[in-house]
């Protein structure tokens, strides 16, 4: 249990780290805000040639979604000695459940919706939508849903492939 919680706990400061240098660029993270966000970004000349179209987006978590099975099945055979599909798929649910949920209340409901940097110039105005706690929250449950298809593919590197 004790290699769990460490996990956990360097899963998410690498997670934050990573959303960090995103960050660095919110025009490059402008699909993780809410709908009207996006909209009224997109309308504003000032940010017409610095959007990312939408297959950049999918190409983007398509790519996260690899790379995590990649490393999740690393973790859980050679840190963890895991070598069934269920154990692999059951804690890797687990650790991602953990980090979603770091991520969707301290990366987001606490960090992002708060902080002024994530304000878009002339989107002040959108303060309700900014602080859309349901947004985050429901990202959550889509990024649970997500976690399934990529633990169980983590599951099956662990135990055909590893």
């Amino acid at each position: 249990m004790m290699v769990f919680a460490i996990e956990s706990v360097v899963l998410c400061l690498v997670f934050t780290l990573m959303v960090y240098i995103m960050s660095r660029k919110p025009i490059q993270t402008l699909y993780n805000y809410p709908p009207k966000i996006q909209e009224r970004v997109k309308s504003l000349d000032e940010y017409k040639d610095q959007i990312p179209t939408e297959k950049n987006k999918i190409v983007a978590k398509i790519g996260a979604c690899i790379l995590f099975v990649i490393v999740i099945s690393l973790i859980l055979r050679f840190v963890n000695g895991y070598t069934t599909f269920l154990q692999a798929f059951g804690w890797g649910f687990l650790l991602w459940t953990i980090v979603n949920l770091y991520d969707a209340i301290v990366l987001d409901i606490i960090w992002f919706c708060h902080d002024p940097y994530f304000v878009f110039k002339g989107t002040d105005d959108m303060v309700d939508e900014y602080h859309n706690y349901w947004f985050h929250i429901q990202g959550f449950f889509i990024g649970e849903g997500l976690a399934f298809v990529v633990c169980a593919l983590a599951g099956v590197v662990v135990q055909f492939v590893l």
